[in-house]
């Protein structure tokens, strides 16, 4: 929630203002009110709550001298001035010291909808480039312009960091998961509509080395929550943020909401990959379904997570474009990280349900499912309805059933027909998409992120980065 102060030396102003307005709707929150503006400028530099409501003439001290003062201090509070003067001096001197709006008193109920609309609008913006700025500092090598968006990474050089990401189920709301912590996050940012970073900072390394117990989170609408290691080094943040977001995936593998700390276990997974690589190089076919249906048990068990996922996927790859490079070139066998296994398959399951569906292929090489024409026709289908889906969750097992082409075989037909692979298509249409919305609109890369199917902006930077070669906030400007 946005945190809104009001000063007005007059009680039934402040009241007016509490009554004319739906704050909670809008994502504000009053958290104070006071007829004394030096009390009004204490709270303002302990707590830097988001907007301030102010009268512009009280005694002592006007509304346009409290606006300079908190400016002076460099304080990011921004301000509505409200007036019983109808004087155009006064508002446009309120306005030249960065007001908002200007508004009279007694508040027009009419414009109460509009004004909160537009500030609603503005805070959801400029949390948006605040968030964007930030991210792309933390995972930049230079450490420059964090220290200047950030005061987190200032004073003791001893301190302890723990990066925490969680995904909530629907639309979070500011501080929705703060209170679940053993200690106050330093920093938060925003990753998309449901995906929040935390950083957690202590000079005690105790205060970090704690069990994040489940119950704290049970009253919280979470469907992850990953848990960095420890460092204390900021130039790691890149790091830990990897590590916590690993971690948070998962419930890719779970398919249940959970707290999952980062834990490395490969080498538990190697000796299962050796019997698979055992039947690809052996050819040792019949023993292909014993082993692919204990897979999602086998990683279950063994409390495996997403760093064991892109293990096995990358060397059964591996193992699979050695032995059938010919036959396998155009089933999108690429090595993947965990971001591009998530936005490719639904789940773990539907992971090895493809695996599973590639040594079928290779067992039955010969098989046909349906004739070529059938195929094709299907293919077209498939492929229009891409377009005019792109927004929403795409993943090639749900596609190759709806319209009933194996997903072996709709490997083969985007590249035979279409020269590139599935993702390759998706990606390069989303993305097309939003440089689209980036140029054309005004809005927020969050709010273009979620219109071309990225509900996730840590991954959609860089994707966009990736396709584009600049960061989508660069892009935008230039």
């Amino acid at each position: 929630m946005h945190r809104v102060i009001i000063v007005d030396d007059e009680p039934w102003a402040i009241k007016g203002i509490r009554n004319a307005f739906n704050w909670h709707k809008y994502g504000f929150e009053i958290t104070g009110q006071f007829t004394s503006v030096h009390k009004a400028i204490a709270y303002i530099c302990e707590e830097s709550p988001d907007l301030v409501f102010t009268d512009i003439r009280m005694p002592e001290i006007s509304g346009l001298d409290l606006m300079k003062k908190t400016k002076d201090m460099g304080l990011d509070v921004d301000f509505v001035v409200v007036s019983g003067f109808a004087e155009f001096a006064y508002a446009q001197e309120a306005l030249r010291y960065g007001a908002l709006d200007y508004c009279l008193k007694p508040l027009d109920i009419e414009m109460a909808d509009p004004l909160i609309e537009k500030l609603a609008v503005h805070f959801a913006n400029k949390r948006s480039v605040r968030n964007n700025l930030i991210l792309e500092a933390l995972t930049s090598s230079d450490k420059s312009e964090l220290n200047r968006l950030t005061q987190v990474f200032n004073g003791s050089m001893d301190a302890y960091y723990r990066i925490v990401i969680t995904h909530a189920n629907g639309e979070k709301t500011r501080d929705h998961n703060r209170k679940a912590f053993h200690i106050k996050p330093t920093l938060e940012v925003d990753l998309g509509s449901r995906k929040t970073l935390y950083i957690l900072k202590s000079d005690n390394r105790t205060d970090l080395d704690v069990n994040f117990d489940s119950t704290a989170f049970i009253d919280l609408d979470l469907q992850a929550v990953g848990i960095s290691s420890m460092s204390n080094q900021y130039d790691q943040m890149a790091k830990l943020i990897k590590e916590a977001d690993i971690a948070a995936s998962t419930v890719f593998i779970k398919e249940a909401k959970g707290i999952y700390e980062y834990e490395q276990k490969l080498n538990l997974v190697k000796p299962y990959i050796d019997g698979i690589s055992t039947i690809i190089q052996e050819k040792k076919f019949e023993d292909m379904d014993d082993i692919m249906e204990g897979l999602i048990a086998f990683f279950h068990q063994n409390k495996l997570g997403m760093g064991e996922v892109v293990y096995l996927w990358n060397q059964v790859v591996s193992n699979l474009v050695g032995s059938y490079y010919e036959e396998l070139q155009d089933m999108e066998l690429d090595f993947l990280n965990y971001s591009e296994l998530k936005e490719r398959f639904e789940s773990f399951e539907s992971l090895c349900s493809f695996l599973k569906d590639i040594l079928t292929y290779i067992k039955q090489l010969n098989y046909q499912s349906v004739n070529e024409a059938d195929r094709n026709s299907y293919f077209t289908q498939m492929v229009k309805y891409i377009d005019n889906n792109y927004q929403s969750e795409l993943y090639l097992k749900d596609l190759s059933v709806k319209f009933l082409i194996n997903q072996v075989y709709c490997c083969q037909l985007f590249k035979k027909n279409l020269g590139k692979t599935f993702t390759e298509y998706v990606t390069d249409l989303r993305i097309k998409k939003a440089c689209e919305l980036l140029k054309n609109t005004e809005l927020s890369i969050d709010e273009i992120a979620a219109k071309v199917g990225y509900m996730d902006y840590y991954y959609f930077n860089k994707v966009f980065k990736k396709q584009s070669g600049i960061t989508p906030t660069k892009f935008r400007k230039s």
